[in-house]
C-alpha cells in the first residue's frame, strides 16, 4: 500500500565502524549510539544531519469530552493551539532553545485557529460513546494528511521531525485505541491523563468500555479503530510515521498518544517501525507497553505526561550532544593508542 525507502544497510555498517574508532569505552554512550545508528540508515550515510529539527503538532477535538472524561473543556484545544502558534507553550519555549520549528496543523480544532497549518477534517470528531468518532474515509483522509506534511517538510530540508499533540479528551480517545489493538482491558491501558480524581478516573475508563462495546472496532485494521474510537490528532501523528518512511526521514515518538498513532501507523504499515525513534517512557503506563510492542527502547524515562511533542524535544536536545561526540570526539588512531576491542 506505501511505497517505502529501504534502510541502509551499508551506511548503519559504517556508523557502526566510526563509534567503534572513537576513543572511548565501546558502547558507552548506549542507547544513543543506537539511535545516531539508526539515523544513519534512514539517511542512507553515516555523515548524519539533524541541524534542520522541527515539532510536527497535530491539533484536534473529541466530541467524547462532552461525557466528562477530562478535567477541562474543549475550549482548551483551541487556545492552546493558538499559543502554539504565538510560541508561548513550554514545547515553543523549549524548541527554541534547541533550534526546533514547533508547526501546529489544525486536523480537527471545534473551531477556526488563525495562523496554524490549516489541515481541517471536520470541527472535531463526533462522540463515540454516541456513535463512530468520525468515517472510515475521514480517518483515511487525516492518515493522508499526516503523510503529506512529512512530504512537505522533507521537501523544505528538515532532517528529524518530533512528534507533538493538542486536544482536549485525547488520552481517552487514545487509551480506547490502545485497548482495542493491544486487546487488553480498557482498565489496564487508561490513566489519569491531565489529572483526573479517582472517580473521574472510573467515568472515563467506562465510556471508553461502553464506546467499544457499541462500535465493535476491528482490532485488524487499525483505520476502522480509529474512525470508530480515536481521534484526528492520532489518525495525522499515524500518517506522520507513515511519511517518516515513505520520505526517509526519522520521526521521533514522544509520549502516550504518539506512541498509540506510532502502533497504529505499524499496523497500517509494518516497516515504518524501522523509521521511529522512541524519546521517553512516558507516565501513561500503556505507553511503556506499546514501546515494548514496538520493540522500542526509550532512552529517558522521567515520568513525564506533558505532552506537545516535549519528550522529542528532550530526546532531540540529548541526540545534540551525542552527535557532537559522532562527530567531533578523536580516534585511537588520532591519539596513537590501541583500539578496544569486542570481548567474546
Amino acid at each position: 500500500m506505501y511505497k517505502v525507502k529501504e534502510i541502509s544497510k551499508t551506511a548503519r555498517e559504517n556508523a557502526v565502524k566510526k563509534w567503534n574508532s572513537i576513543a572511548k569505552p565501546l558502547h558507552s554512550l548506549g542507547v544513543f549510539e543506537d539511535i545516531v545508528t539508526d539515523i544513519a540508515g534512514i539517511q542512507g550515510t553515516h555523515n548524519i544531519d539533524i541541524s534542520k529539527r522541527c515539532v510536527l503538532v497535530m491539533c484536534a477535538d473529541n466530541g467524547v469530552v462532552s461525557e466528562g472524561v477530562t478535567q477541562t473543556g474543549q475550549e482548551v484545544t483551541a487556545i492552546v493551539t493558538e499559543n502554539f502558534v504565538k510560541g508561548d507553550t513550554s514545547v515553543c519555549a523549549m524548541a527554541r532553545h534547541i533550534g526546533a520549528e514547533v508547526i501546529p496543523v489544525d486536523v480537527g480544532v471545534a473551531r477556526d485557529v488563525k495562523g496554524a497549518v490549516n489541515r481541517k477534517i471536520s470541527y472535531g470528531t463526533k462522540n463515540m460513546l454516541r456513535e463512530n468518532a468520525m468515517t472510515y474515509e475521514q480517518a483515511r483522509l487525516a492518515v493522508q494528511t499526516g503523510i503529506d506534511c512529512v512530504r512537505e517538510l522533507s521537501e523544505k530540508g528538515c532532517k528529524i521531525i518530533a512528534t507533538g499533540e493538542m486536544g482536549i479528551g485525547n488520552t481517552t480517545t487514545s487509551s480506547a485505541v490502545a485497548s482495542v489493538l493491544l486487546d487488553m482491558d480498557a482498565a489496564d491501558v487508561t490513566g489519569r491523563g491531565a489529572g483526573l480524581s479517582s472517580a473521574g478516573l472510573e467515568r472515563k475508563i467506562e465510556v471508553i468500555k461502553a464506546a467499544i462495546s457499541r462500535s465493535k472496532p476491528d482490532k485488524n485494521d487499525a483505520l476502522d479503530v480509529i474512525s470508530k474510537v480515536g481521534g484526528y490528532d492520532i489518525a495525522a501523528l499515524a500518517g506522520a510515521f507513515i511519511g517518516g518512511a515513505v520520505y526517509g526521514v526519522p520521526v521521533i515518538i514522544d509520549g502516550f498518544i504518539s506512541s498509540v498513532a506510532a502502533l497504529c501507523a505499524y499496523r497500517l504499515c509494518e516497516e515504518s517501525r524501522d523509521f521511529m525513534i522512541a524519546s521517553h517512557v512516558s507516565k501513561e503506563s500503556a505507553a511503556e507497553i506499546i514501546l515494548k510492542r514496538l520493540d522500542k527502547r526509550a532512552p529517558i524515562d522521567a515520568s513525564m505526561c506533558l505532552g506537545e511533542g516535549t519528550g522529542g524535544v528532550m530526546l532531540l536536545a540529548a541526540l545534540d550532544t551525542a552527535v557532537c561526540v559522532y562527530n567531533e570526539m578523536s580516534t585511537f588512531d588520532d591519539i596513537n593508542v590501541e583500539s578496544y576491542k569486542e570481548l567474546k
